[in-house]
């Protein structure tokens, strides 16, 4: 599966599923999970280029854990959703955060927000033996050195497995997607010029370096342009 990447059909991304992250933007806690979707085109991996930031846009940064499906499953439960993993990689859902503000203010959807190319930066492949306990895995992201967000999974309000579970009696998960868990607390913009680095460790923020990677922002030249409410 180390090539999900390329095979993969969609990135599945679960919204506020930390408590801390839904208070700091103002979201009330979920009561059950919920998601949205990222085209597989706003892959980038860090030997690509660079995360572009669309003309006008505020990006924001929220590093994720994501899970790597391994099989085809549909009304997965949730003591069977191991089964159904693959492994893992370090991710960046990347989100064009005024966009996003602007688009729910209407009641409409996250789609631009969320899809743009370079929004989704992806580590290499993590075999699921890597990390028996998902619930102890550790997330750091740093801007020029200086850390924005640490946490662990332990804090996810819907585990894993309840994630699993969820999304595949919606929708089909295929050989190959990714399932993006949420984002811990410590979001933020970052700008042109500035360089990205994530960590991930297990068990939890002092256990063994499993995957980390740099990248640099640029203003994208060209392309859509956001020019406000």
């Amino acid at each position: 599966m180390s090539n999900f990447v390329r095979t993969g059909r969609k990135i599945v991304a679960i919204g506020r599923n930390y408590a801390d992250h839904a208070k700091e933007l103002g979201n009330a806690v979920p009561k059950e999970p919920f998601f949205f979707l990222k085209p597989t085109s706003s892959y980038i991996t860090p030997s690509e280029g660079s995360i572009e930031i669309p003309r006008g846009v505020i990006m924001h940064h929220e590093v994720e854990l994501g899970v790597v499906i391994g099989k085809n499953g549909r009304d997965i439960s949730s003591s069977e959703a191991d089964e159904y993993i693959a492994g893992y990689a370090l991710a960046i859902d990347m989100t064009a955060r005024n966009v996003q503000d602007a688009v729910k203010a209407k009641g409409l959807p996250w789609s631009t927000a969320k899809g743009f190319d370079t929004f989704c930066p992806i580590g290499p492949f993590i075999p699921k033996s890597s990390i028996p306990d998902v619930s102890k895995v550790g997330l750091q992201l740093k801007i020029d050195g200086n850390v924005k967000q640490a946490g662990t999974t332990a804090d996810m309000i819907f585990n894993v497995p309840q994630l699993i579970e969820f999304v595949s009696s919606i929708m089909k998960l295929e050989e190959g997607d990714l399932v993006l868990t949420g984002t811990p607390a410590g979001v933020g913009p970052i700008t042109n010029g500035q360089k990205v680095a994530v960590r991930l460790t297990y068990p939890d923020l002092e256990g063994d370096l499993l995957s980390e990677y740099e990248m640099e922002v640029k203003d994208r030249v060209g392309g859509y342009e956001f020019k406000g409410k």
